[in-house]
């Protein structure tokens, strides 16, 4: 008797620069892993990160003269595409923000297909409407909601009354981190490093850039290297000179395979006002670089033992972030130890357990089917 590889597509605004894009591509290898043919629908034309299995990137179906036909087009060519090719489940990674849009999409696109929802941020507005009633005819009928950590799952458990929901944490690529990549020439010596999306209202780059000039580490001849682009590269930029600061902050552009600039880091920073479950962190501490970040929500106090494989600090509190700066810099003991420590303290979010559980929780949607 013949059995039929299951399909999973794995829908995303694309595979590029974010952190839930980077968790898209992952997956990818975590899926086909387990067995199933895998297929990405990236919305955008934005490729940047190692996938495996076929590719529908939407973005190549472009109407410059007319945006509202080009949507028709894109929307017609996916609906067709998805009755064509009958997949057993389809994986949503994307931010749903707009409540129509989601509605249609949820009635019109996916009507008849088994729908597994992505949640990647602290920030629920992001995926869920705030209204329990529109949430419940949004995600009523789906199988199952994942949420990147256990803090969402919980909020969307209080919350929305939601009974459908796993906490499955992102995990780290050996695939991409292990790629040769020669070092950068240009890297300072001794450097701490920021990398990630430059979004000012997320990612709080003028608390870490205070904090930075509120630090020992400039007089020390200690760097900030700042990797990634982003809507406000030119107002961190301009914050930077203001300060002062334009010599020892460095600017480098978005790299897909940012390793080499963390094995080469002291540490690297993390300030943002809210996240999911932050791919910078668990990717640092693999490589054996450990890390200081503020304690926002979601995240970072599920990834870091404080003392042990970085320090965590309150939010928004310029004072403690500058001390920390300070302390993983000049306590070498404290340093040593968190160096010592890091790998190991992400080994619960190793790609084999992470796997184990898409494993389980697809085993459990199939028998339901």
């Amino acid at each position: 008797m013949t059995f039929k590889t299951k399909k999973i597509a794995i829908f995303t605004s694309s595979l590029g620069v974010g952190g839930a894009e980077k968790f898209a591509a992952n997956l990818t290898f975590i899926i086909q892993g387990l067995g199933y043919e895998v297929h990405v629908i990236s919305v955008l034309d934005k490729i940047d990160y190692n996938y495996t299995g076929k590719l529908l990137n939407l973005g190549l179906i472009n109407n410059n003269s007319n945006p509202i036909l080009n949507k028709i087009i894109k929307y017609k060519f996916l609906r067709r595409y998805l009755k064509t090719q009958k997949f057993d489940f389809i994986i949503d990674n994307r931010s749903r923000p707009i409540f129509i849009k989601e509605f249609l999409i949820k009635n019109f696109l996916y009507n008849g297909n088994n729908i597994i929802y992505m949640a990647h941020s602290s920030l629920l507005k992001n995926y869920v409407p705030q209204s329990k009633f529109l949430a419940r005819l949004l995600y009523k009928e789906s199988r199952s909601i994942v949420a990147v950590s256990n803090h969402i799952k919980q909020n969307l458990e209080s919350k929305y009354y939601f009974k459908r929901v796993e906490f499955i944490p992102n995990t780290v690529s050996n695939i991409e981190l292990n790629q040769n990549q020669n070092i950068i020439q240009n890297l300072p010596q001794r450097y701490i490093l920021y990398y990630g999306r430059i979004d000012n209202k997320v990612k709080n780059l003028s608390l870490l850039l205070n904090a930075y000039k509120e630090s020992r580490l400039s007089s020390n001849k200690v760097f900030l290297v700042i990797l990634g682009d982003g809507p406000d590269i030119n107002l961190i930029k301009q914050i930077v000179k203001n300060m002062d600061l334009e010599s020892m902050v460095l600017f480098f552009e978005f790299q897909a395979n940012p390793s080499q600039f963390i094995r080469n880091a002291i540490y690297t920073v993390l300030t943002s006002r809210f996240e999911g479950f932050p791919m910078v962190l668990i990717e640092s501490l693999s490589l054996g670089v450990p890390v200081v970040s503020v304690d926002c929500k979601s995240g970072p106090k599920e990834i870091i033992d404080n003392e042990k494989n970085g320090l965590l600090v309150e939010n928004h509190n310029l004072i403690e972030l500058s001390t920390a700066f300070n302390r993983l810099f000049e306590d070498k003991n404290l340093y040593r130890n968190c160096c010592n420590n890091a790998k190991q303290s992400i080994k619960k979010f190793s790609v084999n357990i992470v796997s184990e559980k898409w494993k389980v929780l697809l085993e459990k949607l199939n028998n339901k089917i």
